[in-house]
């Protein structure tokens, strides 16, 4: 009686090719996921400067006085982000770099609600190759 000791060619060429197919999958979900992460770095970095725009705006009385100056708001960079900018009226312009993917720019635009002294900010980004490269909050529907 013959006993097979090992696995057949066939065996090894079905896996091999299986692990393919997973690669090929697996492998542009992981480049945007590192992708998304390095952008999200600017949003973290950009928390201080959401900060001094809002007590600017508390202190000011109003998000239409707001401008880099009055702030008082200095960046230094970082490996992902290159700038993070307080615009007149509040808006931060954030631009990326050393991503893996192409230069974006996140901006976030900040509105006043009405009667309780919050500020909300919306989120935009342009220059991403797709959505899947933007963290949560900035990606368009």
């Amino acid at each position: 009686m013959n006993r097979q000791n090992g696995f057949t060619l066939i065996e090894l060429m079905i896996v091999i090719a299986i692990l393919g197919i997973l690669i090929a999958i697996a492998l542009p979900a992981y480049q945007d996921y590192s992708i998304r992460t390095k952008n999200a770095e600017c949003l973290n970095v950009a928390s201080g400067a959401k900060l001094a725009v809002g007590e600017t705006a508390h202190s000011a009385e109003g998000l239409a006085l707001i401008t880099q100056t009055n702030t008082g708001y200095s960046f230094t960079s970082s490996d992902y982000c290159q700038s993070v900018q307080v615009q007149n009226g509040g808006s931060i312009v954030m631009v990326t770099r050393s991503t893996g993917g192409p230069v974006t720019t996140i901006t976030l635009v900040p509105s006043s609600a009405p009667n309780t002294g919050r500020i909300e900010w919306t989120c935009s980004a342009t220059g991403q190759a797709n959505n899947s490269q933007l963290p949560a909050e900035c990606r368009t529907p």
